[in-house]
């Protein structure tokens, strides 16, 4: 063991890249070790091969309604699915250059390997120790399979294999409703392939409210099979793997487990840091600081399963990464919650969820998009959106929705909730003609309905007409 380092940040995904370049301007001593493949798991295998495959089957799906718009022709299209899984792999390996362009020239401070705790202080990486004033944590997470699934080999898929396969189906099952798992399952099936969804519960894409689950469960059986609330279980059978769920039974050629992932913590050494474990394993994590109890141990991102969404991830680096070498580590006030799925229409949840609010202090106000004139016209006008606000200071807590240009309204509803906007501020703001963003404006004013009056003109206490694009 050499002389000590300042800190040894353990992963090179999003949390650990994002931790580097905070240490990087604090100090040169020090080590990043990575096990397995380098770059974020957002480039690799998450977010960004995901939605270039989505985009692919939107473009394909719109074909189904050029004969309204007038278009001819549509029907003679066809889904080359090899090519698209190319191109996924194309743009994914660039995307992936990009992340490992931020590791290339570290030299000897950058390790692979396997790196485990010794304790607070020291590290073994295959056979070497290395100690450090603080060590950050941010070995990231993987796919859940149920161990008895792995008997079933190639037929099961997860986001680590499913974007290297050459061709799918033409027959699919998806395991799992939460945000991959709705993403995935309609790509596929806006691809052509015949897919069958399967969740043990009722929440679609990490939805709360039950009239917005309602509305995208009734959206995604138009496209799909959809069975919820029974587990799913598989056997092999001629002619591939059945799958059971309750009393519902397909057989498929693949099935994506999209069940969630789980963190890489089971052979970090985490029990030599002395501090309470969980049932996963888990020590308590200080969302603010990322520390572990009162150590200069420091863990982000996945792997502390507080928030698995890559802006989180590159916060808790951050917050790591200054932490880490501060002779006290600063609690940082955390972003407003923001998720969002790339469906069609978008899912998001901002704020708090519908589930975390107090019906007796909370109004709601909604909005349909069936009637709305932009999505309309735009043969986009499904979905539903719900803002929620507290009934005695009329400020905006959350919102959630199954809405077209959903990831656009979640980031405006994200800032008006950090600013702590009211609804009567929110209906202050100018809105456009035509916009999707009317229909936001009927939802604000559906809960000011409900809230206390501020004032003559502020447009919030504005009756019904009749005429869509003044509600």
């Amino acid at each position: 063991m050499g002389q000590p380092l300042d800190t040894i940040i353990i992963g090179a995904g999003t949390a650990g890249l994002a931790a580097l370049r905070e240490v990087r301007k604090r100090t040169e001593r020090y080590l990043i070790v990575n096990e397995g493949p380098w770059g974020t798991t957002c480039a690799r295998v998450g977010c960004m091969p995901s939605k270039t495959l989505i985009e692919a089957a939107n473009a394909f799906h719109r074909r189904l309604a050029f004969g309204e718009f007038g278009i001819r022709g549509g029907a003679d299209l066809k889904a080359d699915l090899p090519a698209v899984l190319r191109r996924v792999r194309a743009l994914r390996d660039d995307f992936v250059a990009g992340a490992l362009r931020a590791t290339e020239d570290l030299g000897e401070a950058s390790l692979s390997g396997r790196a485990v705790l010794l304790d607070a202080n020291t590290v073994d990486v295959d056979g070497v120790r290395y100690h450090a004033d603080s060590i950050i944590l941010a070995p990231g997470s993987r796919p859940v399979v149920p161990e008895e699934w792995l008997a079933f080999g190639d037929h099961i898929l997860t986001t680590d294999t499913l974007f290297e396969q050459e061709n799918l189906g033409p027959r699919v099952a998806v395991i799992g409703m939460g945000a991959i798992g709705v993403e995935l399952s309609q790509a596929l099936a806006r691809l052509g392939l015949e897919v069958a969804a399967f969740t043990t519960g009722h929440a679609l894409g990490g939805l709360s409210d039950p009239t917005l689950n309602a509305e995208l469960g009734a959206l995604l059986r138009k496209e799909m099979v959809l069975h919820t609330h029974a587990k799913a279980e598989l056997r092999e059978v001629a002619g591939g793997i059945e799958v059971r769920s309750g009393a519902n039974r397909v057989v498929v050629d693949q099935v994506i487990a999209a069940m969630g992932r789980t963190p890489n913590i089971e052979h970090l050494g985490l029990e030599t840091l002395g501090e309470p474990l969980d049932e996963r394993g888990m020590p308590q994590v200080d969302p603010q600081t990322q520390q572990i109890g009162r150590l200069r141990v420091f863990l982000a991102g996945d792997a502390n399963g507080h928030a698995p969404l890559l802006h989180e991830g590159a916060d808790e680096g951050h917050i790591a990464g200054m932490n880490a070498l501060a002779a006290e580590p600063t609690r940082f006030a955390r972003r407003t919650r923001l998720s969002i799925v790339f469906s069609d229409p978008n899912v998001a949840v901002v704020g708090t969820p519908f589930d975390r609010l107090d019906p007796a202090h909370t109004v709601v106000g909604a909005v349909e998009f069936e009637r709305h004139g932009r999505a309309r016209a735009a043969l986009r006008n499904h979905g539903r959106l719900c803002v929620y606000a507290d009934k005695g200071s009329a400020r905006l807590l959350g919102a959630e929705m199954c809405a077209p240009d959903g990831e656009h309204l979640a980031h405006l509803l994200a800032l008006a909730i950090t600013q702590k906007l009211t609804v009567h501020q929110l209906l202050g703001m100018p809105i456009y003609h035509p916009v999707l963003e009317e229909g936001l404006r009927t939802a604000l004013r559906n809960a000011a309905r409900h809230l206390p009056e501020v004032g003559e003109s502020d447009l919030a206490a504005c009756q019904p007409i009749g005429v869509a694009a003044l509600e």
